[in-house]
């Protein structure tokens, strides 16, 4: 996936039009991309105001004009972006999120599509794309999910077996919690977020089964100190080490250059010896 960087680069080299190359520059350039940072976030205002039954009533034909013209800003800055970079638009996922999402707001509102107009609330993730440090944060998020895959596998298996356990255990006595497996991998999850996990599941079990605390406890311990523990440090892992990537390619960058005035150097030196 290339970055917009990139893209502008490769539109530069690939001998484009100059004015494909000036519009490029331009619908990248920071003031453009505040001002559409501006647009989604009042958008994101206004797609609120809209749910409010009153406000609608009252000023329903103004929220849909503003509604539209935010919608028209984020057509035109795509058919920019398209125009500019013509097939390397889709080389960037950003973009073809981008596409993606503002092209569900032109879908019409009616009929079986009439769901799809409830879908409009997704151009808000388009900060997403716009802002750097979020960006970081779903790169990083992105990039954890072959380790957090791991992790998954190891809590599903888990999960699974204190499932089965659980149902032979405590299904008889106490259906509406663990009658069935499905039912049983539910409470499970609703004891692992500590969701009225003591007095709403574990006492009344403890009730019937006094000694129900040595399956509870030590399924706590495992499943919300340490799994949940793990994707938090996957991910935080994942994020310093993309942190690091960009400071080692800035140090990389000025050893090039000094090696390249030391060059420019032993050059000329040797040209005056030869003198």
């Amino acid at each position: 996936m290339l970055t917009e960087r990139q893209l502008l680069d490769l539109l530069k080299n690939s001998g484009a039009p100059e004015w494909r190359v000036r519009l490029g520059h331009w619908v990248e350039s920071p003031p453009v991309q505040r001002f559409v940072v501006g647009v989604i976030i009042f958008n994101a205002v206004i797609l609120g105001l809209e749910t409010d039954r009153d406000l609608y009533a009252r000023f329903g034909s103004l929220l849909r004009g503003l509604d539209l013209f935010c919608l028209v800003v984020f057509v035109i800055e795509l058919t920019a972006k398209l125009l500019a970079f013509g097939r390397h638009f889709w080389r960037n996922g950003w973009n073809c999120f981008d596409f993606f999402v503002v092209g569900i707001a032109l879908v019409p509102g009616a009929g079986p599509l009439a769901v799809l107009r409830s879908l409009r609330v997704l151009r808000v993730l388009r900060l997403l794309t716009v802002v750097p440090s979020l960006r970081k944060v779903v790169a990083a998020f992105l990039h954890a999910i072959p380790g957090l895959g791991s992790v998954v596998a190891v809590m599903a298996i888990f999960f699974y077996t204190a499932g089965v356990l659980a149902t032979a255990l405590f299904g008889e006595t106490h259906p509406q919690w663990f009658g069935t497996l499905g039912g049983s991998l539910y409470s499970l999850f609703q004891i692992m977020t500590l969701e009225s996990w003591s007095m709403g599941i574990v006492r009344p079990v403890m009730e019937v089964h006094p000694w129900a605390w040595a399956f509870f406890v030590p399924f706590i311990m495992i499943a919300t100190f340490t799994i949940l523990n793990l994707f938090i440090g996957i991910i935080v892992s994942t994020m310093q080490e993309l942190s690091v990537i960009p400071d080692q390619e800035k140090q990389n960058a000025k050893e090039l250059e000094l090696l390249g005035r030391i060059e420019e150097d032993l050059a000329e030196l040797k040209r005056r010896l030869g003198e």
